[in-house]
């Protein structure tokens, strides 16, 4: 049985932005959880991933990450990531991860960055 389990709440599309929050560690236990979810966003030009109630998140959801950047990179789409903390950070840095995706600090931020880039 999973000891701190991963949900994942939809926020809804907005202008093609799909919004999901993540709450709890992103792990080998529960990746299948998150590449379930991901998949359902496959209509949305953004998928904006809410981890600011992701503690920690292990090679196995990180490499989850970085699979759903490379799908959605290779139908023209983006990934993009707010509430990042410092732990999750140092992982991205560490395995040189931090340069794929857009990162903003809140979702209001990157709703109001990238509904700005596509409106240029």
């Amino acid at each position: 049985m999973i000891g701190n389990p991963l949900t994942v709440d939809r926020l809804g599309n907005f202008d093609g932005q799909g919004v999901l929050c993540l709450h709890g560690p992103l792990t080998i236990e529960n990746v299948m959880l998150f590449q379930s979810a991901i998949r359902r966003e496959q209509n949305s030009d953004t998928v904006i991933l809410d981890l600011s109630e992701v503690p920690y998140i292990d090679s196995s959801g990180l490499g989850s990450l970085v699979s759903a950047y490379v799908s959605r990179q290779k139908a023209g789409r983006k990934v993009a990531l707010t509430g990042v903390n410092e732990r999750v950070l140092h992982l991205f840095e560490v395995t040189r991860t931090d340069t794929l995706f857009l990162m903003f600090d809140t979702i209001d931020h990157a709703l109001e960055a990238l509904s700005g880039a596509a409106q240029a």
